[in-house]
């Protein structure tokens, strides 16, 4: 990692040829794949605009670059690789050189990224330096689906190219407004005291949509509110005052809703049976749990939601029944925290566009007070519930990207005005 002083010199640009844009990266990097989108700054507004989302997929195998506008006009569109595996450093490169070589000119002065987990020591997005990176580091058995591959990212770029300020934007840091018997398992204290608590996760989807919440519905965007983040990862989020009170997925993302292949919610007792009676090893429960479970395992055919809708299988059939049942489920949990509800938003991959997800769901939540617009759940709203429903339901698309350009953006000025203060105190 490059000094910080020497990285935040680059921040102020002018090219004698002509005027650079400076662009802020939001990556979120997964094992096989690389998403990202690039946002302009205005220096003289503090404000933000997506010019460019895309990614590179297939990282294992067949590997793909592509780039949308942020009209969702196709600008690069290519094949890496046929068959060879790539690394993700080898991915980034092709990312840069990209931005680079950009004819509108584009000048990259910070990176941020999704790292899922935080810990107990981040409790807030942070720059990025050796030490920051260890600490991580050592969270990676509590998310080893993600933290790997969002370290693996932040490491590519600082070899790449040290110069740039790297930000990491933590999945854990919007519960931490949730009081501490939320966060609390009944184990005994010295347990407790190496870190073993309810964290949450999903908290940039969760931050967003608490940010742009009031301009759909007012001010009653400070009452009780439910969120459910439905995805390939799945999760609910009960908030008061557009701050997390509770949520359902806890040490790690296994807790709360199953999702495409991870087992949700699970009695202890069962991992105790598979390793003590049938013998299995850790690492094969940790396989079965993590990558065999979920709306996979049930179905036996698939962890998408979109092709379980589209199969006539018993199985895929059941599988839908049993996530549509613990949603239903976690919402009455989440409500009784909350002490009622008035509003219940839905968001993620399945939660924006599983139009007879969101039915059902609705049908499960009459008692609620909870009454469907049909007609505006098959054109995703923004509000699906009648006039005459006692709940509000809203749909509203996510943007982490936007939360960690808006996080990597307040960052590194942060840390440019604290390097001017120390500048001048010498």
């Amino acid at each position: 990692m490059c000094s910080l002083s020497h990285s935040l010199m680059t921040i102020e640009i002018e090219t004698e040829q002509k005027t650079m844009t400076e662009v802020i990266l939001a990556l979120n990097a997964g094992s096989t794949s690389l998403k990202f989108s690039l946002f302009a700054t205005t220096r003289d507004t503090d404000s933000l605009s997506l010019l460019y989302q895309g990614g590179v997929e297939g990282i294992d195998g067949a590997t793909r670059f592509f780039v949308y506008n942020a009209m969702g006009q196709q600008q690069e569109d290519k094949q890496l690789t046929a068959n060879a595996v790539i690394s993700h450093e080898d991915a980034l490169n092709v990312l840069l050189h990209w931005i680079e070589r950009h004819e509108d000119g584009l000048r990259l002065i910070a990176a941020g990224h999704r790292v899922v987990h935080g810990g107990t020591l981040y409790l807030a997005p942070v720059l990025v330096d050796e030490a920051v990176l260890g600490y991580l580091k050592q969270l990676v058995p509590l998310a080893p689906l993600h933290q790997p591959h969002n370290l693996t990212a932040i490491h590519a770029i600082a070899k790449i190219r040290p110069d740039i300020p790297q930000v990491a934007c933590f999945d854990t840091t919007f519960h931490q407004t949730q009081p501490a018997v939320a966060q609390a398992f009944a184990l005994p204290r010295e347990v407790t005291a190496l870190g073993v608590k309810r964290y949450g996760f999903h908290g940039l989807s969760y931050e967003y949509i608490a940010s742009v919440l009031p301009s759909y519905v007012g001010p009653s965007s400070e009452g009780r509110v439910v969120m459910a983040h439905l995805g390939g990862g799945a999760s609910m989020c009960a908030m008061r005052q557009r701050r997390s009170v509770g949520t359902c997925m806890g040490f790690t993302a296994l807790e709360g809703l199953p999702s495409g292949t991870r087992c949700g919610a699970l009695d202890p007792g069962v991992v105790l049976y598979l390793l003590g009676e049938q013998r299995m090893t850790l690492s094969a429960v940790t396989d079965l749990l993590y990558h065999r479970s979920g709306l996979l395992g049930v179905s036996g055919e698939s962890g998408e939601m979109r092709e379980l809708l589209a199969s006539d299988s018993p199985r895929a059939a059941e599988a839908i029944d049993l996530f549509v049942y613990r949603v239903r489920r976690e919402l009455g949990s989440l409500v009784a925290v909350l002490g009622g509800l008035d509003i219940l938003v839905f968001t993620g991959g399945i939660g924006e566009h599983a139009v007879p997800i969101r039915a059902r769901i609705c049908q499960g939540a009459q008692w609620l007070g909870v009454r469907l617009d049909e007609e505006a759940n098959l054109t995703d709203g923004p509000k699906i519930s009648s006039e005459d429903s006692a709940v509000a339901v809203w749909v509203i698309p996510t943007d982490e990207d936007l939360m960690i350009a808006r996080h990597t953006y307040d960052v590194i000025n942060s840390a440019v005005s604290i390097n001017q203060h120390q500048q001048s105190m010498r």
